[in-house]
């Protein structure tokens, strides 16, 4: 029989029809090949970009040219532009502003063929460096309320080059969807003088039923209430808020961590277009009319990374409603991807 299943952080329902079942080994995926044309964002082609805004390079190469390991530029084609002021204003029973935020493009390697499960650990730490760095310096502007970092890979995942990169968009609002996750915290501290993820991950930990990948220092699982198959949340084990303030030495696990588990998604099901998004602690700012609103974040948010591969469509009943159809069981999702040799 089909089950409902409540996600208490995001507040959403989902049913997981097993009824419509299908087996892990049913969403394979043959490599997607995406253009073969000039790419932007390898070595030689640094003229195609905007000047990079942060770069990890050797102290004899010169800027905007190659010899760079991993490079920041500013998104061609921004979805908000940096420059201006916001001018809140109302519409009659709306609200409008200037679209102000940023919009940079993380390019991981100069490798064109390498995912970025591809590369050496080392060169993954530094990717997720440079995820912090951005995150803390785009912090700084008072314009600006969230810094999501987010991956696309895959044309149906919404990637439009190849190229191994990951993007960083910080906006002047916090998104309902991370509001949604920051209320949930707060209330569920405020009720419990405990972490919400951190129970989560306390009960996770015990079933184990849901659990992909743990180690000392980061649990990866399938959500109880998964919207998708094989859908994944890494968390570090120790609870912590803020990935801006994150250790190189902490990033360095992080990198073997994610690392095995997107080899672990590969192997089981070929090469999957998936997306993956970085909630961490919102840039701190008093809230109008709730001065307190922010007083007990570093105790009740918990930083966590959120993969969802795109292996099955949304469509009128999930726009309709907001409820998820998952026809895979997160519990046979994570026995399948633990049991993968890779």
């Amino acid at each position: 029989m089909p089950e409902l299943r409540h996600d208490p952080v995001q507040r959403r329902w989902v049913i997981i029809a097993t009824e419509r079942a299908r087996r892990p080994s049913d969403f394979k995926v043959e490599r997607e090949a995406m253009g073969n044309g000039k790419c932007p964002f390898c070595y030689g082609n640094e003229n195609m970009t905007p000047p990079e805004i942060r770069v990890l390079r050797p102290p004899d190469t010169k800027p905007n040219g190659a010899g760079w390991k991993v490079r920041v530029v500013p998104n061609k084609f921004p979805a908000l532009r940096i420059e201006g002021e916001l001018d809140r204003r109302a519409v009659g029973q709306y609200d409008r502003m200037n679209g102000i935020g940023a919009h940079e493009v993380i390019i991981e390697t100069p490798q064109h063929d390498k995912d970025i499960s591809d590369l050496p650990l080392e060169d993954i730490a530094d990717v997720l460096k440079m995820y912090r760095d951005r995150i803390v310096d785009l912090q700084k502007d008072p314009r600006f309320r969230y810094v999501l970092v987010f991956r696309n890979k895959g044309s149906v995942a919404g990637a439009s080059l190849a190229h191994p990169h990951s993007q960083v968009i910080a906006t002047p609002i916090t998104p309902r969807t991370v509001a949604v996750e920051l209320e949930s915290a707060r209330e569920h501290y405020v009720a419990k003088e405990r972490c919400i993820f951190c129970d989560i991950i306390a009960q996770e930990l015990e079933t184990y039923s849901r659990i992909v990948v743990a180690d000392p220092h980061f649990v990866s699982w399938c959500p109880y209430a998964s919207r998708f198959p094989f859908e994944i949340t890494v968390a570090p084990r120790k609870h912590f808020h803020d990935f801006g303030q994150e250790s190189d030495e902490n990033l360095f696990h992080l990198a073997r961590h994610l690392r095995e588990v997107l080899q672990r998604l590969r192997k089981s099901l070929g090469d999957p277009p998936y997306n993956y998004m970085l909630h961490t602690s919102p840039a701190y700012y008093q809230k109008p009319r709730r001065p307190g609103y922010w007083t007990t974040i570093e105790l009740d948010w918990h930083w966590h990374l959120e993969i969802l591969p795109r292996l099955t469509k949304t469509a009128g009943f999930e726009w309709g409603t907001g409820f998820y159809i998952n026809p895979t069981p997160p519990e046979d999702a994570a026995r399948f991807l633990r049991d993968v040799v890779i």
